[in-house]
């Protein structure tokens, strides 16, 4: 009984999250921001208004596909948001400017999470192979390995959660500021913000729920 609950909770968790961050976008994409502005102007503005004018606003194609891309120092914006002037797409392009603005001053959390993604994409694709192969084989030295890689894309999912909510933070300051949104708008646009940041939460507590069961088999595989 403990393992369906432990599993249901793996997939409600999550599943929860994501419904409640299109909930919020969905219903907040169809709220026009009182400034008028698109995405990409919103995106635009706040970039300029922080001298960050080398970096770019491109549309992508998908549905919240936007991100923000260091490679190139690239604000990337699904179409909607790209063109649209809602709240929801305004909340969005601020958020990943403000990826832009942690990267132009060097925030730290961020050039962690950087650094670990070699790390941790080999741990994502490689720890559940050898922890698979070490409970089959009953060999612990071959779980504790898995479950070190494991631990290497958990601590990425973990340090995800301070840069993505000091985006959000960066987000609501800036579009305030500069006048995107008006002051009755701000609790609409901290919903958008804080259902996206949630899903990163969700992700992190089932990281975390996976990696403290394999630790406990390690555990128990040792104690026989």
């Amino acid at each position: 009984m403990g393992f369906l609950i432990y599993f249901a909770l793996l997939i409600i968790i999550p599943l929860w999250a994501q419904m409640k961050v299109k909930s919020a976008y969905k219903k907040y994409s169809k709220v026009s921001a009182s400034s008028g502005m698109t995405g990409a102007q919103v995106a635009r503005k706040i970039l300029d208004d922080n001298g960050l004018y080398d970096v770019r606003v491109e549309e992508v194609r998908g549905t919240l596909t936007d991100h923000y891309d260091p490679r190139d120092q690239t604000v990337r914006l699904s179409s909607q948001n790209f063109h649209g002037t809602s709240v929801a797409g305004a909340a969005v392009a601020a958020h990943e400017v403000g990826h832009a603005i942690q990267d132009a001053h060097d925030y730290a959390f961020l050039r962690f999470r950087h650094a670990l993604v070699p790390v941790a994409n080999f741990g994502s694709n490689f720890s559940f192979i050898l922890i698979i192969a070490g409970i089959l084989m009953q060999a612990s030295g071959l779980l504790l390995l898995g479950i070190v890689f494991m631990a290497a894309a958990v601590l990425f999912q973990l340090v995800t959660l301070p840069v993505e909510f000091d985006a959000s933070n960066r987000a609501m300051s800036q579009i305030v500021s500069a006048g995107v949104i008006r002051n009755d708008e701000e609790r609409e646009t901290r919903k958008v913000l804080n259902a996206a940041a949630l899903t990163y939460v969700a992700g992190a507590l089932v990281a975390l729920l996976e990696l403290a069961r394999f630790i406990l088999m390690y555990i128990g595989m040792n104690d026989d």
